[in-house]
């Protein structure tokens, strides 16, 4: 067997034509764009890297951009008072507040000022606690999550009723696109660090989300034949032979996995793509459904 190959750059990019419309359309019908609000606290290479791309994705698709910039050493009180002036700002339509913040911030308090209504990275702990009640649906619901499930969707992956195994439980991926798989009526594991038999339980999955930020972690002999891999790991190995003297892989060994799957990610250009794509749509409903209120 020889899997299908998940494109999420080129899911992403048909995705983005399609905002990149309706943010015509909102301009046209409004006089203004989209706007999304950055905070970026600190100076981790990776997190300014992935902040300059989200924000040259938002401006090619017509939205306004407009970033707080604050130093390693910012004070809780600097950031929460970023946070806030983008909450006041009526052109701010979607705030994005760019993980992980610098260890002394208080994270938790700083998401949680973020307005329900702007929560473009679906991550406000309201929005979180709506995904997880039964009957209920949140505003937005995390921008890497909503990725995962798009991608299934775009291989014809059957959620419902599916054996679902989400390897990982952080916050951002982990335990949120648990709660979307569950809100799409698959049965869904949950692996972490302490779980026991990891390889055992993976192999009865008919749909594996790996997340543990582990290289390689997954091996193909994992893998129930036919199942569909979603890998949202991006980790930098060494490798001599490579032109820059590294390369960029999965949490799921992409050889011998793409072997035994149905369908898998690439890794880059799978998950990636579709995260900075779904900030984009979260921004997009919250400008129409502000521009609503305030008329």
């Amino acid at each position: 067997m020889s899997a299908i190959i998940i494109d999420g750059a080129v899911v992403a990019e048909r995705m983005r034509t399609e905002v990149a419309e309706e943010a015509a359309r909102f301009t046209e019908q409004y006089g203004y764009p989209p706007g999304l609000g950055v905070v970026l606290a600190g100076d981790d290479p990776a997190s300014h890297q992935y902040v300059r791309m989200k924000r040259r994705a938002c401006e090619k698709a017509g939205f306004d951009s407009i970033p707080h910039y604050l130093p390693q050493d910012a004070s809780q009180d600097e950031v929460e008072e970023a946070v806030s002036t983008l909450n006041a700002d009526p052109r701010v339509h979607g705030i994005l507040v760019q993980l992980p913040l610098p260890p002394h911030i208080d994270e938790e308090r700083v998401l949680r000022l973020v307005s329900i209504d702007k929560d473009a990275d679906g991550l406000h702990p309201a929005n979180i606690g709506l995904l997880a009640m039964k009957g209920r649906e949140p505003l937005y619901t995390p921008a890497t999550p909503t990725g995962c499930i798009a991608l299934l969707k775009e291989v014809d992956t059957q959620i419902s009723g599916a054996n679902a195994v989400v390897i990982g439980r952080s916050n951002i991926v982990g335990m949120p696109v648990a709660l979307m798989l569950i809100k799409e009526d698959a049965t869904v594991t949950v692996c972490h660090s302490r779980t026991k038999d990891m390889q055992d339980i993976v192999r009865k999955a008919d749909i594996v989300i790996a997340a543990i930020g582990k290289p390689e972690f997954v091996k193909g002999d994992w893998l129930k034949p036919g199942a569909v891999v979603i890998d949202v790991g991006t980790n930098k190995i060494d490798d001599p032979e490579a032109e820059k003297g590294y390369r960029w892989v999965g949490d799921v060994e992409f050889e011998s996995a793409s072997q035994v799957a149905r369908a898998i990610s690439k890794v880059p250009g799978g998950v990636g793509p579709m995260t900075i794509t779904m900030l984009m749509v979260n921004t997009m409903k919250a400008a129409w459904r502000l521009a609503a209120k305030e008329q």
